[in-house]
């Protein structure tokens, strides 16, 4: 039989006095099961301690930051340590506020809980927590409590936050969470330091504008092209920098984390046919030498046909394939010409490429012959540019993207001396 003997209205986390088959126990919720449903502990108390309880808020509350400790030790499924948690009871119920603060200098107790409900911030950082917890209210704060939080995090990092810094952050929406996806929050900034707060963002605009992040389709439909991403960051870091010196390293990370993330999603929002349609035509191979119709696969039986007059163009049909299609264990594409007899094969586990010219037709049941030719690729911005010059004009238009190397030994001596750089 359990029946609650006192509750306080403002917060239904706060512990619970019950009665417990005439026993009197605090109970509190805490931590959470295997199935990551919150987990109900129970210990005895005595008559006094619910007599402070009922009349202390403060003391309440710091026995709730106290105990929290121990059931996080409890685990998923393990029990809370009553012997230890009985233990706090008389130290921080009945004792004089100065030996309470000397108990919470040797305890390990959460902070958190307590800012939430009002504890003075300055004062509970040095350790005087009755004194802290002289404004407590039942009611709870979760913004505040998750501000405290994420300044103890930067605090052990050794960051401090300025005024400036500080509201970078809030305009990014990073402040309580620095792996959100940031975006332009102008209305949580201070008003009076929102001018100067638009004149970081400004040089980083300016930084790096005309610079793209292109998408990287061998790691799937959304993924982007790290490079591009790392160029960007880089060169708004360092004009960021450059003009504001005084700013800590989270101002400016958010800053280029802000500029690289829009930069994706104008990728993202671009039609794939730009992609070839920005590049530029080689004036020597002509009209004619475009590509009509080409066969796509994978090393896994996929093929994709592509014919030319269709509503779009062989790049973004190819890296839409290789998009859907790619994988940890499937990363060998091929562009296939059958009519001209000659292709592109590209291995992407080894950023390089292969170009395979038909020698000689088979004829009376003999095997064609092929001459093929390797090629090192730097990333994903070269792999397009390769695929766009054979869409283009085949394995003559590759010539001019060199060097290629018909001997394997040689291919392979190459790519050991890249990698090891």
């Amino acid at each position: 039989m359990r029946d609650i003997v006192f509750t306080r209205s403002g917060s239904g986390w706060i512990p619970k006095v019950i009665r417990e088959d005439g026993e009197l126990k605090l109970m509190l919720a805490a931590g959470a099961d295997a199935n990551h449903e919150p987990r109900t502990f129970t210990f005895p108390i005595g008559e006094a301690h619910l007599a402070v309880i009922r009349e202390d808020l403060a003391r309440h509350l710091l026995l709730w930051s106290a105990v929290l400790p121990l059931c996080d030790a409890a685990g998923t499924q393990g029990r809370l340590d009553e012997n230890a948690a009985g233990a706090l009871l008389d130290p921080v119920l009945l004792s004089a506020p100065a030996d309470v603060d000397a108990l919470f200098r040797r305890i390990q107790w959460e902070r958190t809980r307590l800012a939430a409900h009002g504890a003075d911030i300055d004062l509970l950082e040095r350790g005087q927590v009755c004194a802290a917890m002289r404004a407590a209210t039942e009611g709870s704060n979760e913004e505040r409590a998750q501000e405290y939080h994420a300044n103890r995090r930067r605090a052990e990092r050794g960051t401090v936050l300025g005024p400036l810094d500080a509201e970078i952050l809030r305009y990014t929406g990073q402040y309580l969470h620095g792996s959100t996806i940031p975006k332009r929050m102008p209305d949580a900034v201070d008003p009076a330091l929102l001018p100067q707060v638009m004149r970081v963002i400004a040089t980083a605009e300016q930084a790096c504008a005309g610079m793209r992040i292109g998408l990287d389709p061998r790691r799937g439909t959304r993924a982007t092209d790290k490079r591009d991403w790392d160029r960007m960051a880089t060169t708004v870091d360092a004009a960021v920098r450059r003009a504001y010196p005084e700013l800590v390293d989270d101002a400016v990370r958010t800053v280029s984390f802000l500029m690289c993330s829009e930069a994706v999603d104008r990728s993202r929002n671009t039609p794939a046919e730009d992609d070839e349609a920005a590049a530029d035509d080689d004036a020597d191979l002509g009209e004619s030498a475009r590509k009509t119709a080409l066969s796509f696969t994978d090393d896994k039986g996929g093929e994709k046909k592509w014919l030319r007059g269709g509503p779009r163009t062989a790049s973004a049909e190819f890296w839409e394939f290789v998009a859907d299609r790619s994988a940890a264990n499937n990363e060998v594409f091929t562009i296939e010409d059958e009519e001209m007899g000659e292709g592109i094969q590209l291995h992407f586990y080894a950023d390089s490429i292969a170009r395979i010219t038909t020698v000689r037709h088979g004829e009376a049941g003999s095997d064609p012959q092929y001459r093929v030719e390797y090629r090192l690729v730097d990333g994903i911005g070269g792999y397009r540019n390769l695929v766009s010059a054979f869409v283009r004009g085949g394995c003559a238009a590759l010539e001019q993207h060199g060097p290629w190397m018909s001997d394997v030994a040689e291919f392979e001596r190459a790519r050991r001396q890249r990698d090891a750089r």
